[in-house]
């Protein structure tokens, strides 16, 4: 039967009798992607703690922090459904104990590395340097041996190996692959957010990554052409475009002529809703 908890105390008196423990950190509004993640934290470890926190320290000033979709029950059953075995579902005061109801006051943070200051962190000034501290936290409160992230958001898995690399923790990054509805959109918490002529338009952004993927294995090494061409092409279409990158999917620096693992990457509006999404490849 899945334990719902709340407070860091009751979460780790729970744990005791566990050794091996597989985390997966969510901001709920829980789809099929996430319910994936799960599975493969199954495989991994004999317990699995799922994580419910939507987390203002990554947010910006403009974000949809106050609109970002809660639906804790819905998600609890899901989740029971799926097998994991404790849910955590922290109030803001128990995460950041030196919340005083409107200022988080969290003055000890995680400094993200140069690359989170680029792509999604370019447009999102703070973003990752919330993300790398709220992970830390959770790592620190659920000390899993495994943790399970999707693909969909690269930058933030990137980020998040280096962490668990340069601070030398004992936790194993598994990356699972981005979940797709059949028109070959991610599945995304966001996606709710859509208008039902934008769920069609929505899987214009997979398309246009494929067709640079495609480009690019017949021999187009002008990636930023590449990129602007895709940029135009659904600008004209009414979305606002960020970025379309082709990047090392090792690093994450510009993909040069020589690099064979690269990965292209793209973020944009679509209306009101932002979407991110890439795709890894050989060449």
């Amino acid at each position: 039967m899945l334990k719902i908890i709340e407070t860091v105390a009751e979460l780790r008196q729970a744990l005791k009798a566990h050794s091996n423990i597989a985390l997966v950190p969510t901001m709920g509004n829980l789809h099929d992607g996430h319910l994936q993640l799960v599975a493969i934290a199954k495989q991994q470890a004999a317990c699995v703690v799922v994580s419910i926190f939507v987390n203002p320290l990554q947010f910006g000033a403009n974000e949809d922090l106050a609109c970002y979709p809660r639906s804790l029950a819905a998600d609890c059953a899901k989740l029971e459904a799926a097998g994991a075995d404790i849910v955590f579902t922290p109030s803001v005061l128990e995460i950041y104990p030196d919340f005083d109801g409107i200022h988080l006051n969290q003055s000890m943070t995680i400094t993200a590395p140069a690359f989170a200051g680029q792509l999604c962190g370019a447009t999102r000034p703070g973003h990752f340097c919330g993300v790398a501290t709220i992970v830390m936290k959770l790592f620190n409160m659920v000390m899993p041996q495994v943790a399970v992230f999707g693909k969909k958001d690269f930058q933030q898995l990137l980020l998040l190996r280096t962490l668990v690399r340069q601070f030398n923790l004992p936790i194993s990054i598994v990356a699972a692959d981005t979940q797709r509805a059949a028109d070959g959109l991610a599945l995304s918490s966001r996606n709710g957010f859509l208008s039902a002529a934008h769920k069609i338009e929505a899987a214009q952004l997979q398309q246009h990554l494929q067709q640079i993927v495609s480009s690019s294995r017949q021999g187009q090494v002008e990636f930023t052409a590449l990129e602007q061409a895709a940029t135009s092409s659904l600008n004209s279409r009414g979305w606002q475009v960020e970025y379309f990158s082709v990047r090392s999917a090792l690093t994450l620096a510009v993909a040069g002529a020589e690099d064979q693992q690269l990965i292209v990457m793209a973020a944009a509006r679509l209306g009101d809703t932002r979407l991110i999404d890439n795709v890894e490849f050989l060449r």
